[in-house]
């Protein structure tokens, strides 16, 4: 009767945890505890239970004062690996691979889920001295040049910037900004803002119906990435890029 009665308590137990996962969308991707206690019928100290187990197994990451909650790492690489992301991945490979001997440098294709982008696909640098993320790496959307090549695309509210921006110590109206400049320059181009030392710079793709896909970035050290250096490797890469996006049925790069 016990054991019964355990195994009952264990499936309540990750019912209850997966509803908290479920109150997340695009439009709340950050919550506090009173905005998950209006979501979810729990009580107040097993919410509290619930979300630390679910942080310490990297489900939900919190931040800032009072505490917000968002998805974490582990959700991303979940929905990377459900998405069939593989299939982008494998067509995306053959341009990755002329980036990558192009530039030299590490080559990572990322996708959007939600409020973060996951990388489906990495070619590493073969150089010493370079930078690399993973496949399955995940990070909020608002943040690094992958993040902004996509989101500058996504055409987000005023309301959606504020949910993206929940939790950073980032303002809607400097994210508006960014993504603005992204849009005018057609790449995005980030230095020593995720990783002390590294520079990224990233171009979206797009799908058949025009909307971006992801996009595709390259990594490595200031000292090799300079501004100067990326202005005359970015006519050549955005021609790549675009081959990629009517190789996935876009018409023509929006």
């Amino acid at each position: 009767m016990q054991d019964t009665e355990k195994t009952g308590n264990s499936v309540r137990a990750v019912e209850r945890a997966l509803e908290i996962l479920m109150a997340f969308d695009a439009e709340h991707a950050s919550l506090t505890v009173s905005d998950l206690l209006k979501r979810v019928d729990l009580s107040r100290p097993t919410l509290y239970r619930l979300l630390y187990t679910l942080e310490e197994k990297g489900f939900v990451s919190s931040s800032g004062d009072p505490q917000h909650f968002s998805l974490g790492p582990a959700v991303g690489r979940l929905a990377w690996a459900w998405s069939s992301s593989i299939d982008i991945a494998q067509i995306a490979l053959p341009v990755m691979r002329k980036i990558w001997d192009f530039t030299g440098e590490t080559v990572a294709l990322f996708l959007p889920k939600g409020d973060i982008r996951v990388c489906a696909a990495e070619l590493p640098s073969a150089n010493p001295l370079s930078f690399r993320r993973g496949v399955g790496y995940s990070e909020r959307i608002a943040l690094g040049a992958s993040g902004r090549a996509i989101l500058a695309w996504m055409d987000p509210t005023p309301k959606q910037l504020e949910n993206y921006c929940q939790g950073l110590s980032l303002r809607a109206s400097d994210l508006a900004r960014q993504i603005m400049e992204v849009r005018q320059a057609g790449y995005a181009f980030s230095q020593n803002e995720l990783m002390e030392g590294a520079a990224a710079f990233a171009i979206p793709f797009f799908q058949n119906d025009g909307r971006v896909a992801g996009s595709i970035a390259i990594f490595g050290p200031v000292v090799r990435l300079d501004e100067e250096r990326i202005a005359q490797m970015l006519p050549v890469i955005s021609e790549m890029i675009s081959g990629l996006s009517v190789a996935l049925g876009a018409v023509q790069q929006p």
